[in-house]
């Protein structure tokens, strides 16, 4: 299950669809041009418990450590995860 990455140059969300259909995502606005707050994560009931969020959280890491952009995790499962995992606490500004 691979996820996507949409942005409009101001908000963005690396997300998971299936049949045209969006199940799962993560969704971000920009802070200025080097900064990021995430805002929330919605995981369709059919993907819970499969590590979905995570995995959306971990493309969000990739694309931010390659464009050296720091994060600001509003929401309160992204706030979690990278309070848990400290290999993704890097990006955080």
């Amino acid at each position: 299950m691979n996820s996507e990455h949409q942005f409009d140059g101001h908000k963005g969300s690396f997300f998971i669809e299936k049949e045209g259909k969006r199940l799962a995502e993560m969704v971000y606005v920009m802070a200025g041009t080097k900064k990021m707050i995430i805002e929330h994560t919605e995981v369709d009931e059919s993907l819970k418990g499969q590590g979905v969020g995570v995995k959306l959280l971990e493309a969000l890491v990739e694309f931010v450590r390659k464009e050296e952009i720091k994060v600001i995790p509003l929401c309160p499962f992204a706030k979690a995860t990278f309070r848990k995992r400290k290999d993704l606490q890097d990006v955080l500004n």
